[in-house]
């Protein structure tokens, strides 16, 4: 039966609905603890993603430094390789021609010599020596006159400026004059040889 409001009495569908908001309030107030749980794993694992991510930002940085370190190494040793290059080139034609110089003074002695000499005997024997004193000086440095009269063609070595009927069937084939020495500086060559072949 319902009461008039006035005399202080209520709807039970009022008291009912009251009931109901209090007790969804006092669950609301009471926390879930599954709910914590999983906030706490949650606020974990950005923890952990951003410890990782922080790690990460530092190892690229300093593989970064290592990276323009190593770039720069590189740089420098390109650098010094080509300065020291060119130096070795420099520094090798300075040798062989530091190397000439006493062929160079025998030379100017023997024109000297030449000049007011009667003896044309002598005058060729003085040439002879320096001659000899330059071949020595080559050989020391690698440079060999190839041997060419007699030997096959070889289009390697040799370059045929005329070509003429062998005296021979056993010269065919064959170098019959060397016109301009060929020259090899270890074994690689220096200067082709200027040879007539006999056909």
């Amino acid at each position: 039966m319902a009461h008039d409001k006035k005399q202080g009495y209520t709807d039970p569908e009022d008291v009912r609905r009251d009931e109901a908001e209090v007790s969804g309030a006092e669950e609301a107030v009471v926390a879930d603890p599954v709910e914590e749980a999983e906030d706490t794993q949650a606020e974990e694992e950005v923890n952990t993603l951003e410890n990782q991510l922080a790690s990460a930002q530092e190892a690229l940085e300093k593989e970064k430094k290592e990276y323009m370190f190593l770039m720069a190494e590189f740089d420098n040793f390109r650098k010094r390789t080509i300065r020291e290059k060119s130096e070795i080139i420099r520094n090798a034609g300075e040798n062989v021609f530091k190397g000439l110089l006493p062929v160079m003074d025998d030379f100017e002695r023997g024109l000297k010599a030449a000049e007011g000499a009667t003896d044309v005997a002598s005058v060729r024997e003085g040439m002879e020596l320096i001659y000899q004193k330059l071949k020595k000086y080559m050989e020391q440095n690698g440079v060999k006159e190839m041997a060419t009269n007699g030997e096959p063609f070889d289009a390697d070595s040799h370059e045929a400026i005329a070509s003429v009927p062998a005296p021979s069937e056993d010269v065919k084939g064959k170098v019959i004059d060397t016109v301009e020495k060929g020259y090899t500086i270890n074994d690689k060559v220096l200067r082709h040889a200027k040879v007539v072949v006999g056909q």
